[in-house]
């Protein structure tokens, strides 16, 4: 065996430290990953409560309270090329997982500068609120595009006019503490209530929705927001990723699709 302070023997020692932690890590990790992802899942669902408004302090609910809640919320699978509901969907189908799979995913078209990433998935999940009656109350859609260093990720909910935002959040990102990362700030996220997509038609030449370069003012104030102080980049991130899933290319053939069966459904009604 060689002497204690040898070079072999200092080796020998890092050598064994490091092949023991690196067991514990994975064995953490291993052990820990089913409490991850279920921590993952509920921070979305309580994202997809505080965009819809359904509760004054999403963030303090416990898990119980936001399943309860969450359990009033329907789900349901979007082509997003047609609009059209998906029947007899796979409750395991997994959106981010399937924009990596070439049979599964579509080519991202740039809109307002695009949104920094190549492709997306054919369908995803939307998410419907209904009220008492039963009528379509609210619509969440999953947004997502690239910031200054990371993909944001969030949901947007729509009252039932499909065209004006009840609430924005952001769930997953990696943006600078105290710039970007201000897209998490109450303040912030509270200035996209009642800010309108379109000025016209659901069309994209009618997208006026986005993050504004000053203070939005005139007009402007219906479909812009301030932008975010020292984080120019994550803003016109926002600003694309928002023209992006509001466009043709995105969740405008699913909320023209819901327009209309509403206007169908008030025109029956006031036959």
């Amino acid at each position: 065996m060689p002497p204690k302070d040898s070079i072999a023997n200092t080796f020998l020692v890092s050598l064994t430290l490091c092949i023991v932690c690196s067991v514990m890590v994975s064995s953490a990790a291993v052990a820990l990953k089913d409490t991850q992802e279920t921590n993952k899942k509920l921070d979305r669902q309580r994202n997809i409560i505080e965009a819809a408004g359904l509760s004054e302090n999403a963030r303090s609910l416990s898990g119980k309270d936001v399943q309860t809640i969450f359990d009033s919320i329907e789900r349901k699978l979007v082509d997003l090329s047609t609009g059209e509901y998906v029947e007899n969907p796979d409750e395991s189908f997994e959106p981010r997982k399937a924009a990596k799979i070439e049979a599964e995913n579509a080519d991202i078209k740039p809109i307002g500068g695009g949104i920094g990433i190549a492709k997306r998935e054919k369908m995803t999940w939307v998410y419907l609120v209904k009220n008492k009656s039963g009528q379509l109350d609210q619509v969440i859609l999953p947004i997502y595009g690239k910031g200054l260093w990371s993909t944001l990720y969030g949901y947007v909910a729509l009252k039932n006019d499909f065209e004006t935002l009840n609430g924005l959040t952001f769930y997953e990102h990696g943006e600078t503490p105290g710039l970007g990362g201000e897209i998490e700030n109450p303040k912030w996220k509270a200035q996209w209530h009642d800010i309108h997509v379109w000025d016209g038609d659901r069309e994209d030449s009618n997208l006026r929705i986005g993050v504004a370069k000053g203070t939005p003012s005139g007009e402007d104030e219906m479909y812009k927001v301030d932008g975010l102080s020292g984080a120019t980049i994550t803003s016109r991130g926002v600003d694309a990723l928002l023209k992006y899933w509001f466009s043709s290319d995105g969740f405008a053939p699913y909320l023209k699709k819901l327009a209309a069966e509403k206007g169908a459904s008030n025109g029956s009604a006031n036959s």
